[in-house]
């Protein structure tokens, strides 16, 4: 490749190497959580609840936006019933609550319950906001078939202001869901080639309104109006690409 076309792929993310975008996003989530953690230091705690409660109302809106994207309610519906019991079942948000406990005595050497549901909480929020939506799974497609990065370059930069926004408001969990990113977004892109024909339009739509409808539920969450268990949740999502696919061969 020559001087002229190694320019070229780095202005359009195009050609360079397969899984960069993904390499990439992870990255911008480390980085934006970085400067969260110092900004978090920086505010006073009356400026943390008064900008918490803000985002929180940016992040529901944002989940709204995804929800209305459904086009058959009834899907969502289903798959969120579905995924509780699920959900339910295996006990998603237990399991979550000791990995963040684990994670919590590594980070800050020691047994703190209230430390540790934090960074919990931060870590399945964040991971939601970055997972759920087609940026990622169209972007991760598009990266592995094509070695087009510029969906994944263009969410990276959204991801890490928003790392920024929720590092500050929930702390070091955000900075985990680099990891999420990095195995969710490069799974994808490995198995673009197998996806491609299965991820359709009506699948990734319903898809992305189900995991609005999480996502609304995490800005309620943040608000404290009441707590609502997402991590039990999430079987919901993967629900909505079965009823869709199922209801297309019926």
């Amino acid at each position: 490749m020559s001087a002229k076309d190694l320019a070229r792929a780095a202005l359009t993310g195009r050609g360079i190497m397969v899984g960069l975008g993904t390499l990439v996003n992870s990255g911008a989530i480390l980085a934006g959580a970085g400067a969260g953690l110092l900004l978090r230091r920086g505010l006073p705690e009356k400026w943390q609840e008064s900008i918490m409660q803000g985002v929180a109302l940016c992040i529901i809106v944002i989940g709204v936006q995804m929800a209305f994207k459904s086009e058959n309610i009834m899907v969502v519906i289903f798959s969120i019933v579905l995924g509780a019991i699920v959900g339910e079942g295996i006990d998603i948000d237990t399991k979550l609550q000791r990995f963040g406990d684990w994670i919590g005595s590594k980070l800050i050497g020691g047994h703190d319950a209230g430390a540790a549901k934090a960074i919990g909480e931060g870590f399945v929020a964040a991971s939601l906001i970055y997972c759920v939506g087609a940026m990622a799974i169209i972007g991760s497609l598009q990266d592995g078939l094509k070695g087009d990065t510029t969906i994944l370059f263009a969410k990276s930069t959204l991801d890490g202001i928003i790392a920024i926004i929720l590092t500050a408001n929930l702390g070091i969990g955000v900075a985990l869901s680099a990891v999420s990113v990095l195995l969710y977004q490069g799974t994808l892109t490995l198995l673009a080639g197998v996806l491609e024909p299965v991820l359709t339009t009506s699948i990734l739509n319903e898809v992305t309104a189900t995991g609005g409808m999480l996502i609304m539920a995490i800005g309620v969450n943040m608000l404290k109006v009441v707590q609502i268990r997402i991590s039990n949740l999430l079987p919901a999502v993967l629900w909505a690409g079965i009823i869709v696919a199922v209801s297309g061969l019926l």
